[in-house]
């Protein structure tokens, strides 16, 4: 084996173990709750004033999408005084960015004063959600 054929394989072997870390990484944090640290502008997103609120971030092309509406509706079934707002972001395009959606699906919490309080990028759990947003219905 020459040493630049030597290399090239070193050099694959190497991308291939950082991609593999990078997406063990990457899965790890998908759909974990975060409390979020921004203030968020609201405008438009027709939130609860009388509890806390789910928006979800969607489009009809996003495969994960489905399974988030399910992990909600589930919640919403559980917590009923938890509102859900569905945002297709293909068509409210302005809604993502004003909220720094980069991502779908994403997930975020807003309590009765319309401050978000969680964000999730990915699928969350619904015992993850329904625990996130029981302290807010007090």
């Amino acid at each position: 084996m020459t040493s630049s054929l030597a290399a090239g394989v070193g050099v694959l072997a190497v991308a291939l173990a950082l991609a593999v870390v990078i997406g063990v990484l990457l899965r790890r944090r998908s759909g974990v709750l975060r409390e979020a640290t921004a203030a968020a502008d609201t405008t438009g997103l027709d939130l609860s004033r009388s509890g806390p609120t789910v928006v979800h971030f969607t489009a009809s092309w996003c495969g994960p999408c489905a399974a988030v509406t399910r992990v909600v509706d589930q919640v919403c079934r559980d917590l009923p005084a938890v509102a859900h707002v569905e945002i297709d972001m293909d068509a409210n395009p302005e809604a993502a960015r004003r909220l720094s959606v980069l991502s779908l699906p994403t997930t975020l919490s807003f309590d009765a004063h319309g401050r978000q309080r969680y964000r999730a990028a990915g699928v969350p759990k619904v015992a993850d959600l329904r625990s996130a947003l029981t302290p807010l219905l007090a």
